[in-house]
């Protein structure tokens, strides 16, 4: 039966995809089974014609000309063990020619979620933003022109994206199809009325219009159906409105995936995702590979998450709503789609329109929850607003009811759900309807009836039941019987053993079911000829149901983030133009340890935004670095962060350089990788970017590695960009003495003597204190720790301590320079005092005396230093 068959096909699709990455939202809708990724397969020629005269180009199992089945295409890529998270986005991009080479444009929709998305913009020739936006997007097929593969002499950007994406299928289409013309036609045609300000946005961005227009033609070909007028939703986002976090930042601070186990849930999602929907974990997700730039956007949702902690009645309510409702989003990917011919979707378009009626007679009881409470914060009313105008929602109910009986609902059980499908469409509108189920409601009566008459004949308590794979079959208790001659009457076939039960048929019962299959393909067929009549009334107000999403998923993620602070003692960041984070925890150390985590103290500002960071091996540099990052991407979320206080300048990017191995696919040693990280943060930073070190130049000689840091430390250093930087180097700690803008910094460690053996140990306290480590030759210490031979080790003791010397010999600071330091640090931090002081008067001439305090003792310092340097 075609139901089955294809829950499990769609089942093991999403197996599939969660193995591969564990970041699929498990979809409790059911919708799974009708999903718009098992839209009926296109035939290949038709797919075929789109990329005729080109040459498929395919990285990883080919499904390309071969079928046009979405579903075998986004399985292929799913197993591939590739960079999507069993997604189903399918992109195009495109990239200007000769002058415009570097515009690029980019269209993407997501096969379960109706919302084209644009967005047009100039990249450098690195492609950095092309290749963050396609990792965020996770694509299950990437589209461009055949020209930028011709004739296997691809452009950079086709070969960048291919190396980058190899597990992804990549598809060249014909470049007629790239009309932006045509892309502005299909966006006013189908763009909802609600949404239409996007083509005043679009009209003159040629290049996304091209890709739009190539985009929606493929998926015409590929799901074989096409979009109903004014029904979906489009929007343009430029890469100006996200802080850009590029995949290897990704990956290094773990944020949506577990770099040891992908299963885990060891990630910032992990520990933030306390999420009822499918949409609310989608949005989740989207906000921490991309977290907000506009202070006032994260102020309104840190108002709101404020509200939610303060009043328990309106948090556990409106979770207690939102956790009843359906995938909208994949609800609304399939009511917008009008198949070209009905094939064996009827059945389906039935269970959707269930799920519709289920959705809107929820929407009452969220609308009771929000309006009882009347939420005193911006973004509350807002959404309230939108529930308050309950004239759409209850029209649709109403034209859905006039169809659809009252007490039909949607149910997981399959037989009930079958059940409610069948009866789905009330009586007396089709008089052959009613005849088909007149003819169906005797068949079950039938089987019921030669069940009991089989049950009689042999002595046997039978029972009939259904599954969606064997339809209806007979089951038997075996406990406390017995059988006689101890087995089963010979009538009985197709038997099953599981635990105590028996399941079996006859070949009269086998019979009654392939009527009954008839039967119920005629009544799926008349009821789906209705329910088409009735979605013709209701795309007309479909933008509604937009609208409900977009405040489902919202309040979900909104109420999410409050309950992690709920379990953790999070605060509410500010944001002025300095970063300071009192007290801050690394938040997914803080989960998954077994006891509190050290806490540490951060404070970068402009007039000391570079910070030089040593410390042993195993001192915490590393995990402090990430938590100073993870935090950034909390608080630029909306969410409260693991901190007694925390203020943030807000960073338009974040990157992380964090040691790696060799990497043998692409032929590049440890040294090479190091090269090209720093490359891309030195050609992408800017004044306002987080930027994260953690060992530099580890893959080369000390001399050189030295020279490296160095290097890399004097270009950065004139930017205004945030800076942590790790390092062995204790070398670098001379930075400090040269620019006034660099403070060392280092990971304090103890030592401790054993009273027995008089041997000497260490202990990490984790703590972060001021200068530079005043350990020396602690990566011996890790090595006595080893089966070296004892007279390596003392060797290595020798000469190590005489390189010592010779350093520390040249080692000084200029008492000038440190007079100059000194009163740098005093103007910036006056300057920091003027613009984000909100002390009262008092408190403020306290504080300017011990800022005049800290002055004089640092000219003190430097002139006792000149008097030194004299004698």
């Amino acid at each position: 039966m075609f139901a089955s068959s294809t829950e499990e096909v769609t089942d093991g699709y999403a197996s599939a995809c969660e193995q591969s990455w564990g970041t699929v939202p498990k979809d409790k809708s059911g919708l799974n089974e009708t999903s718009s990724c098992v839209t009926a397969a296109s035939s290949a020629s038709s797919k075929q014609s789109l990329n005729e005269g080109s040459t498929s180009s395919r990285h990883g199992p080919s499904s390309g000309t071969a079928s046009g089945d979405v579903l075998t295409l986004a399985r292929t890529s799913c197993s591939s063990g590739s960079t999507n998270a069993g997604a189903s986005v399918v992109v195009v991009v495109v990239e200007g020619r000769g002058l415009a080479r570097g515009e690029i444009g980019m269209a993407s929709l997501d096969l379960k979620c109706p919302e084209l998305v644009l967005s047009q913009f100039a990249d450098t020739g690195t492609y950095a933003k092309v290749t963050t936006k396609i990792h965020i997007l996770v694509p299950v097929e990437i589209l461009m022109p055949d020209t930028a593969s011709e004739k296997g002499k691809g452009t950079k950007l086709f070969n960048l994206i291919t190396e980058n994406f190899p597990g992804v299928p990549f598809t060249p289409v014909q470049r007629k199809y790239f009309n932006e013309k045509k892309g502005l036609e299909y966006i006013q045609q189908l763009c909802a009325p609600e949404f239409s300000t996007v083509v005043m946005e679009v009209q003159a961005k040629y290049y996304c219009l091209a890709a739009a227009a190539a985009l929606l033609k493929y998926l015409e070909f590929l799901q074989n159906s096409v979009y109903v007028a004014k029904s979906l939703k489009v929007s343009f986002k430029g890469s100006e409105q996200t802080a850009m976090i590029d995949s290897a930042s990704a990956s290094n601070l773990e944020l949506v995936v577990n770099n040891r186990n992908y299963r885990s849930d060891h990630t910032l999602f992990g520990v933030l995702n306390h999420t009822k929907t499918p949409g609310g974990a989608r949005r989740l997700r989207s906000n921490i590979l991309e977290p907000l730039v506009d202070v006032e956007t994260i102020n309104t949702r840190l108002d709101t998450i404020q509200e939610l902690l303060e009043d328990e009645e309106l948090f556990f309510g409106l979770k207690n709503a939102i956790s009843h409702f359906v995938d909208i989003d994949q609800l609304l990917s399939v009511l917008v789609q009008i198949p070209k011919k009905e094939t064996v979707l009827a059945e389906a378009k039935i269970a959707h329109i269930i799920q519709l009626k289920y959705t809107l007679d929820l929407v009452p009881r969220l609308r009771v929850c929000m309006l009882l409470k009347n939420g005193n914060t911006a973004l509350l009313k807002a959404y309230s607003t939108t529930l308050e105008d309950n004239r759409l929602f209850d029209m649709i109910l109403e034209q859905i009811k006039t169809v659809i009986n009252y007490d039909t609902t949607y149910i997981k059980d399959s037989f009930k759900m079958r059940t409610q499908k069948c009866y789905a469409v009330r009586p007396n509108i089709n008089k052959f309807l009613d005849i088909a189920r007149k003819a169906y409601t005797e068949i079950v009566d039938d089987i019921a009836g030669l069940v009991n008459q089989l049950g009689e004949k042999y002595g046997l308590p039978m029972r009939t039941s259904f599954s969606t794979a064997r339809g209806f079959f007979i089951q038997l208790k075996l406990e406390g019987l017995t059988l006689p001659e101890g087995k089963l009457p010979s009538e009985f076939i197709k038997v099953t053993k599981h635990k105590n039960n028996c399941g079996f048929t006859t070949a009269d019962l086998m019979k009654k079911n392939s009527r009954c299959e008839e039967a119920l393909r005629e009544i799926f067929h008349i009821s789906y000829v209705v329910i088409c009549q009735l979605l013709r009334t209701i795309h007309e107000h479909i933008h509604c149901l937009y609208k409900l999403s977009d405040a489902l998923s919202m309040l979900d993620m909104l109420l999410s983030l409050a309950n992690a602070c709920t379990i953790s003692d999070y605060v509410r960041p500010e944001f002025t133009d300095t970063l300071a984070i009192k007290q801050g925890r690394h938040p997914i150390l803080e989960r998954i340890g077994r006891q509190q985590p050290v806490s540490n103290n951060s404070y970068i500002s402009e007039g000391s935004n570079f910070v030089i960071i040593t410390g042993p091996n195993m001192s915490g540099k590393s995990t402090y670095l990430k938590q100073v990052a993870l935090c950034q991407i909390m608080a630029q979320i909306g969410s409260f962060v693991p901190a007694k206080y925390a203020c943030f300048r807000v960073a338009d990017q974040i990157f992380t350089r964090i040691g790696v191995d060799d990497d043998f696919e692409t032929n590049s040693s440890t040294f090479m990788l190091e090269m090209k990280e720093i490359s891309y943060i030195i050609h992408n930073a800017s004044d306002k970017s987080l930027i994260i070190i953690d060992e530099l130049g580890r893959g080369t000689s000390a001399e050189e590695g030295i020279g490296i840091c160095h290097s890399v430390c004097e270009f950065l250093l004139g930017l205004k960009a945030f800076t942590l930087f790790a390092t062995h180097f204790l070398e670098l700690c001379q930075l400090e003495s040269l620019y006034p803008n660099v403070e060392n910094q280092h990971m304090q460690i103890q030592h401790t003597r054993s009273g027995d053996t008089g041997a000497e140990s260490v202990v990490y306290t984790y703590l972060l204190n001021r200068g530079s480590s005043e350990e020396r030759h602690y990566g011996l210490r890790a090595a006595e720790m080893t089966a070296l031979p004892s007279s390596v080790i003392q060797e290595a003791k020798t000469i190590a301590s005489k390189v010592s010397q010779q350093f520390l010999a040249r080692h000084h600071t200029d008492p000038e320079t440190q007079r100059q330091r000194a009163v740098y640090h005093l103007s910036t931090r006056l300057l920091q005092t003027a613009r984000n002081s909100r002390l009262d008067p008092d408190s403020l001439r306290m504080y300017l005396k011990g800022l005049k305090k800290q002055y004089e003792a640092e000219l003190q310092t430097a002139g006792q230093a000149v008097a030194a340097a004299e004698q």
